[in-house]
């Protein structure tokens, strides 16, 4: 039992932090991924300063064994997917995921659309963007409170069905929006806010654990005054001889066998220090610390 009140089973909890995840029908994919979101211009808005630069982050990445990129029609909007084209099509080896349903407007407006012709449309643009002619794995970024539920559901189970996308996702949602959306389509993935110091989600994590739900934290590096000087981040981190990010993301990993964490950065040098994270095992000692720490 940790600070929030929430036991993850302990059986879901590997001893070591790196491993596999079934995602969907095919081999799996290392638990360890990338997130695109950073790779774009300021406020996840226009392309990035430096495209080829961009580039370079997304090879580097999967040359140290990152399978799994996600992705969003709205980061950019757009520019994240066809940066991804330009990296790594066609993907050979690679899970690539991508997310619709937040319609941007401008830097830092996000509106919440889940019409399902809005859905198919985007779902359509970002097949030509990625250049593929079926998403691995395709999100609905956020629930449209406007629309029927079982509307955007029933969209992403028709675009399954017609072979358009593989596995369905869903990001910030609750058990019972998961439950709801399990009728109408099986539910591959969650991607909800989640860190060291915000572990609102911990319920949604626990019911992922218990059904076999990949849990994509966003935000995952995020953590505050523990990883000040004096804290226990930084502490363990000496004790271990390792970064900070690197002993937050040996973590999250340690805490749910179906943690997907998809760590982003522009930097070339971090993409090499995120990876390393995959093969810390943190001592259970240290687990149990930063478990009581938020």
């Amino acid at each position: 039992m940790h600070a929030g009140g929430v036991a993850i089973p302990h059986r879901h909890r590997p001893v070591a932090a790196s491993g596999r995840f079934a995602l969907g029908a095919g081999p799996g994919v290392h638990r360890l991924g990338f997130g695109t979101m950073q790779l774009t211009g300021p406020g996840v808005w226009g392309p990035p300063a430096d495209p080829a630069a961009a580039v370079a982050v997304l090879r580097r990445a999967a040359e140290l064994g990152t399978e799994l990129f996600d992705t969003a029609d709205s980061y950019g909007p757009a520019v994240a997917e066809e940066l991804l084209h330009t990296a790594l099509h066609p993907y050979r080896g690679l899970t690539i995921a991508t997310k619709a349903g937040l319609l941007r407007t401008g830097p830092g407006q996000w509106h919440p659309c889940g019409r399902p012709e809005y859905l198919r449309q985007q779902c359509e643009l970002s097949l030509r963007r990625l250049h593929v002619e079926r998403i691995d794995l395709f999100q609905l970024h956020r629930l449209d409170p406007a629309v029927p539920a079982d509307e955007q559901f029933g969209v992403l189970a028709a675009l399954q069905a017609e072979g358009k996308i593989g596995a369905v996702g869903l990001s910030e949602v609750t058990v019972e929006e998961i439950e709801q959306a399990g009728r109408v389509v099986d539910v591959a993935t969650v991607q909800n806010r989640y860190n060291l110091v915000d572990r609102t989600s911990d319920t949604v994590l626990r019911h992922c654990t218990e059904h076999g739900i990949g849990f994509l934290p966003w935000f995952p590096l995020a953590a505050g005054r523990l990883a000040e000087p004096g804290g226990p981040v930084v502490e363990i981190a000496e004790r271990v001889g390792a970064t900070t990010a690197q002993v937050v993301l040996a973590w999250l990993l340690r805490r749910s066998s179906v943690m997907l964490p998809i760590p982003g950065t522009s930097s070339v040098a971090h993409v090499e220090e995120n990876a390393s994270a995959a093969e810390l095992v943190l001592d259970p000692e240290s687990v149990d610390e930063l478990d009581a720490a938020a």
